[in-house]
């Protein structure tokens, strides 16, 4: 298992990465949806602060040794409510940025002992650790940025 500064650090470097992606992308290609039913670049984006959101509460809750059950969310309701679409590239950019960093800060600073405690998975079909969520958060940020960089890039 990674240590939390090693989680943090591997945030960081993913976030670097996703600027330097996300920098100079054509605004009108962001609201592009690649066929019916699914999520244009700015979906995918508004799904990653969901997820950063929805994240951010397990990061803190799972530091507590009694926690039965991660909580989950349904992503679907929570991009179609939020209207991602609508939003502003850059706008987006900056807040998936600045809470991811804050995540980087949170994880970092999270206790190593606590990262054994365990739980119910979201969907609750095992058990999985705090550190289990922390490094599947990153992994699964690191999937939809090769999501976007197909989107993004001609």
């Amino acid at each position: 298992m990674m240590t939390p500064a090693t989680v943090a650090a591997g945030l960081h470097g993913t976030i670097d990465e996703a600027l330097k992606l996300f920098s100079g992308v054509d605004e009108r290609r962001t609201a592009v949806h690649p066929a019916p039913g699914t999520w244009c670049a700015r979906e995918v984006l508004g799904h990653l602060i969901d997820s950063a959101c929805n994240n951010h509460r397990r990061f803190i809750i799972g530091q507590s040794a009694d926690v039965a059950r991660f909580d989950g969310y349904n992503q679907d309701d929570w991009v179609s409510r939020q209207r991602y679409h609508e939003m502003p590239w850059r706008d987006l950019v900056a807040l998936w940025t600045a809470y991811n960093r804050h995540l980087a800060h949170v994880i970092g600073c999270t206790p190593a002992p606590a990262l054994a405690h365990a739980a119910l998975s979201p969907d609750g079909s095992t058990t999985v650790t705090l550190g289990f969520i922390m490094e599947d958060y990153v992994h699964h940020l690191r999937h939809h940025l090769d999501q976007l960089r197909s989107l993004l890039v001609p």
